[in-house]
């Protein structure tokens, strides 16, 4: 045996199991990462779902005139209702206050809370035509934690009953809030 060949043996094993271990570590990470984004991918789903019972429920609610929807004319200098209502927080109706609904989910989670909505009446003038108007609904679903929430908005046309016309979700409805908010605190 060489006299420089004595020794290498221990440090490259010691190199090659701290690669092992680095590798193994990244891959754990990865995995409790990938773990995390599910999670809050099945929360966003359970706060969609909550708001579109919601919306539902909303929709009974209208056919049933059990409420008296806010009547919300075009306001330049304002933001509309739906905007400056907390739903987040004890704002608009509570899901089955009025039409006694309950959220029954099978097999899934049920959300930490009840999804609230808001019923606006909006009234328009189409060319031509007499007056009339249709429904704005806003709600909120949640998840299953605080912090995962969906908002979505619909709109409803008469003759009862009503049906939904069209609908959206509102990604940043937080900060139209805060904003909304922060001007009629001036």
């Amino acid at each position: 045996m060489h006299p420089y060949q004595r020794g290498v043996t221990l440090p490259v094993t010691m190199l090659l199991l701290l690669a092992a271990l680095t590798i193994g570590a990244s891959a754990a990470q990865m995995a409790m990462l990938g773990e995390k984004a599910a999670r809050a991918e099945r929360d966003r789903l359970i706060a969609f779902q909550s708001a579109e019972d919601a919306l539902m429920d909303a929709e009974r609610d209208i056919n049933a005139g059990l409420s008296q929807p806010l009547e919300s004319a075009p306001d330049a200098r304002g933001a509309p209702a739906w905007q400056s209502v907390d739903l987040a927080g004890n704002g608009g109706t509570e899901y089955g206050a009025l039409t006694g609904a309950s959220m029954e989910t099978g097999q899934g989670a049920l959300p930490f809370r009840r999804p609230r909505y808001l019923v606006e009446r909006i009234a328009f003038t189409p060319a031509g035509a007499p007056p009339a108007h249709y429904y704005r609904v806003t709600v909120i679903g949640f998840g299953t934690r605080p912090g995962a929430e969906a908002v979505l908005q619909a709109s409803y046309a008469p003759p009862a009953p009503v049906h939904r016309h069209s609908w959206r979700e509102i990604m940043d409805w937080q900060a139209l809030h805060d904003a909304a908010s922060r001007e009629d605190g001036q």
